[in-house]
């Protein structure tokens, strides 16, 4: 479960769930000096469970396409 995370928009069409998730990722430890765990994104893009490098991605019915809510998985 994540309560604080980062919101990323990626609407590339050119690249994938798994490249959308790693530039979240990257920019994410970079502003905040912590490498993210989670992921949330809309039940359009995946409809089960990825782990991307080191972040956990799962579909989630309030995240709208093509976002990504990222951060520290808390519980």
């Amino acid at each position: 479960m994540m309560n604080v995370g980062m919101l990323w928009l990626d609407d590339a069409k050119n690249r994938s769930i798994a490249e959308k998730v790693e530039r979240a990722a990257a920019y994410y430890q970079q502003k905040y000096g912590k490498v993210p765990d989670y992921c949330l994104v809309s039940e359009e893009s995946i409809t089960e469970v990825l782990t991307i490098g080191q972040v956990q991605v799962h579909p989630a019915k309030n995240i709208r396409p093509e976002h990504f809510w990222i951060g520290i998985n808390q519980g």
